[in-house]
């Protein structure tokens, strides 16, 4: 099955997957997902994830985290999607709730935060935000 946005399912498994209080996720593999991951644990939003084999295929293993029992993940969203693209330049970069979230972006330096871009004075693709 061909799928046209990956970067919204897996958002939307990391989402599902807090509502029920998994520890943890799988998803399909793929090198923007797993930037997009790398962003979200360098950020201290997941604790990990990790790459495995199962049955002859690669998948995503994702290691969700909690505080006291709350997701650290509050609330995740895609901003960026195929049918409207959404481009920000370094002054028009997208704050999430003052500062207190992050928006991981595409750029030509690689996949990033917010924070990052602004400090190499780059703008790019926003493909989501987390709070």
């Amino acid at each position: 099955m061909s799928m046209t946005d990956p970067i919204s399912d897996m958002l939307t498994r990391i989402r599902n997957a807090h509502m029920r209080n998994k520890n943890k996720v799988t998803v399909p593999p793929s090198k923007l997902r797993e930037r997009v991951l790398e962003v979200l644990h360098k950020e201290g939003y997941i604790r990990g994830f990790a790459v495995i084999e199962k049955d002859g295929k690669s998948e995503i293993e994702v290691e969700l985290k909690y505080f006291d029992g709350a997701p650290a993940i509050k609330e995740i969203d895609r901003v960026s999607k195929p049918g409207r693209r959404v481009y920000a330049s370094v002054e028009t970069l997208p704050s999430v709730f003052n500062g207190l979230g992050i928006s991981i972006l595409s750029t030509p330096k690689g996949v990033m935060s917010d924070s990052e871009a602004r400090a190499q004075n780059v703008g790019g693709e926003v493909l989501c935000t987390v709070f």
